[in-house]
């Protein structure tokens, strides 16, 4: 009988009597700690190389958020409405995501215990990221390339993937069993993967490719 995967192990989040803080506290390479805030407004938030510590965003709308290089420790994002989301090369630790992002570019990132909830996802970049303990949580993805990805307990739980690419990746107990997934690519790298047995009579013609069977009921 198959072991189980590992699941993930999600730190609880402690982030009540945190401060008021400002949108103005919001600009590259500053460091941000111990605040609780919510920012609606038409211009991009740049936090660039910024460290983010025990921070709560209670509403963040705005068109661009650029994260790019930053480190998050203990931050929650809640109702979140960002078309763009660039956070290249950042290092998660202890986070929480919930909300409508439309391009989510987080290649080169470190992710641990982060937990996305409710999220609406169209295009998800984690080309060549280190994911531990990951959750998404009745989440809707358009396009997650997790190719060149080192996963270890992720999980995804009614979560719809419309395209999954996992070329060259390396997975260990990663729980596919509560998404629904149309299309995948690289099926040659879901080593390390759990799927359920409709998964598997889906993915089988092309896994069937992959090791160049042919498949014919003549």
């Amino acid at each position: 009988m198959a072991t189980p995967p590992k699941p993930p192990q999600l730190n609880t989040l402690h982030l009540d009597d945190l401060a008021d803080g400002s949108p103005e506290q919001l600009r590259p390479g500053t460091t941000l700690t111990g605040v609780s805030l919510a920012v609606e407004r038409h211009s991009p938030v740049d936090l660039t190389d910024a460290r983010v510590d025990g921070v709560r965003f209670d509403r963040l709308a705005v068109p661009e958020l650029r994260l790019r290089g930053a480190g998050l420790l203990e931050v929650a994002l809640d109702a979140v409405d960002v078309p763009v989301m660039d956070a290249a090369r950042t290092d998660w630790s202890d986070a929480r995501l919930s909300g409508r992002i439309g391009a989510l570019t987080a290649y080169d990132s470190s992710l641990r215990s982060v937990h996305f909830i409710g999220c609406r996802l169209g295009f998800v970049n984690l080309r060549g990221s280190e994911l531990l303990d990951v959750q998404f949580t009745d989440c809707s993805i358009d396009e997650l390339d997790l190719g060149e990805t080192r996963c270890r307990r992720v999980r995804f739980t009614d979560t719809r993937i419309a395209s999954l690419e996992v070329p060259r990746a390396v997975l260990v107990d990663v729980d596919l069993r509560g998404a629904t997934l149309s299309t995948v690519g690289g099926v040659g790298h879901l080593s390390g993967a759990t799927i359920t047995p409709e998964q598997a009579l889906q993915l089988a013609p092309l896994l069937a490719a992959h090791v160049g069977i042919s498949i014919s009921d003549d």
